[in-house]
This record gives structure tokens, C-alpha cells and sequence, in this order.
């Protein structure tokens, strides 16, 4: 009764360990390259800017007539602005200095084509932007198909190594009790059977409760014995006591 119980108890253990089944660890690819939000909110900002200081402009050009709005207005147009390079500023004085309503509607024609680059171009990024995203969740998914696959392949190898030993062993408990008898070869059978079970038991979503009823089982029944044992050891006669008197 003892060697099964072991075999029990060692199969039952190891089965814990190594096949519990794997828990797959998918890598997460970061979010700065083609985080949606990032450019939404990018893009909001420079509107919002965008229009203050158009606005602050606007205002401006209404209230020509009085410098003190004028100046105000295009301070706080100037706040959301950066400062303008020396070369800019010489530019825009010499301009000024002119005074030559030609310059003045190049410097327009030209400061409108800028502006219909900078939003043809903020366009295209934004939808090659929503591309990468698409890319990068379908790279996504497909690593988590792949994890799952390798995890599958894995346990189906650890159920092969199951099913092999419990072949194994059943092929030898047969020949062992063809030749040797059922004294020697049944006790190999059972292994077999129970080998080639173990990858049903841990598939089985009562895993859990079966080991740990099974480790209850055998920690009970190996209590019962070690008590038997003591008690067995306790109530033996001593060496004086079975002697007879003569």
C-alpha cells in the first residue's frame, strides 16, 4: 500500500508545479510613438493659440484709431508667441520703414501659403499617426496570438510526456504480468493509467480541488499509518515479558 501512495503523493506534487498551467506575458509596446491622444491634444493647444492671437489681432486692426488698445491687443497677441529672431525683426522694420502696399500683399500671399502647408502637412501626420496606431494594435494582438501559441505548445508537450510515460509503462505492466505475473505487473498498469490521466486531471477546472483533496487524502492516511506504527511500537512486549517463566 505504501509505494502507491508514494507515487500518489510525488505525481500529485510535481504535477502541481510544473503543470500548472503558464501564464502568458505579453510585452506592451509604448504608447509615445502613436499615442492618439498625444497629437490631439497637440493639436488643440496650437488651435487654441491660434486663435487668440488671431483674435487679439482682429481687435487691433478694429481699434486703429486708438494706440493704447492697439498696443494691449498686440501684447497679448505677442505673449502666446515666441520671440522673433533679430533677422525677423529687421525684416519686418525695413517693411514697415517702406511702407509699399506691394510688400505688404506678398508678405500676405506668402504668410497664407505657409499657413496651407503647415495644415496640408498636420493633416498627413495626423492620419499617418492613425495608421501607426492601427499598425501597432495589430502587432499587438498578433504577439498575444503568438504567446498563446507557444503557451499551447508547451502544454501539449508537457501532456505528451504524460501520455508516453503512461504508454510506457502500461506496455511493460503488461509484459511484466505476462512473464512475472499480476503480483508485479498490475501495480505498473495502475501507474500507467494514472500517468496517461494526469494531463485530463490538470486540464480539468476541478484540478485544484482534486490535488488538494488528494494531498489531504494521503497526508491523513499517512498520519493513520505513523499513528499505527507508534501504537504497534508502544503495545509490542518487551524482551522480558514474552519470555516465559519457567
Amino acid at each position: 500500500m505504501r509505494t502507491p501512495l508514494v507515487i500518489a503523493v510525488l505525481a500529485l506534487t510535481t504535477g502541481c508545479s510544473m503543470f500548472s498551467k503558464p501564464q502568458a506575458e505579453i510585452p506592451k509596446q509604448p504608447d509615445a510613438p502613436t499615442n492618439q491622444n498625444i497629437v490631439e491634444n497637440v493639436g488643440k493647444d496650437i488651435d487654441k493659440v491660434d486663435g487668440r492671437v488671431a483674435a487679439a489681432v482682429a481687435v487691433a486692426r478694429e481699434n486703429a484709431e486708438k494706440p493704447e488698445v492697439v498696443k494691449a491687443e498686440t501684447g497679448v497677441a505677442l505673449s502666446y508667441l515666441p520671440a522673433p529672431s533679430e533677422a525677423d525683426v529687421a525684416f519686418a522694420r525695413q517693411r514697415a520703414g517702406k511702407a509699399d502696399q506691394k510688400d505688404y500683399k506678398a508678405a500676405e500671399e506668402y504668410g497664407k501659403k505657409l499657413l496651407a502647408k503647415i495644415n496640408a502637412d498636420w493633416a498627413s501626420m495626423e492620419a499617418q499617426q492613425k495608421e501607426a496606431k492601427r499598425v501597432s494594435d495589430l502587432k499587438d494582438k498578433r504577439i498575444e496570438e503568438l504567446t498563446q501559441e507557444v503557451v499551447r505548445v508547451k502544454q501539449e508537450a508537457s501532456n505528451n510526456v504524460w501520455t508516453m510515460t503512461g504508454a510506457g509503462l502500461a506496455v511493460i505492466g503488461a509484459l511484466t504480468t505476462a512473464f512475472l505475473g499480476p503480483r508485479i505487473g498490475l501495480p505498473l498498469l495502475l501507474c500507467g493509467a494514472f500517468c496517461g490521466s494526469i494531463p485530463f486531471i490538470i486540464d480539468s477546472p476541478y484540478f485544484e480541488y482534486i490535488a488538494a483533496g488528494t494531498l489531504l487524502i494521503s497526508a491523513g492516511l499517512g498520519l493513520w499509518w505513523l499513528t499505527d506504527k507508534v501504537r504497534d511500537s508502544v503495545n509490542k512486549p518487551s524482551h522480558d515479558e514474552a519470555t516465559p517463566k519457567e
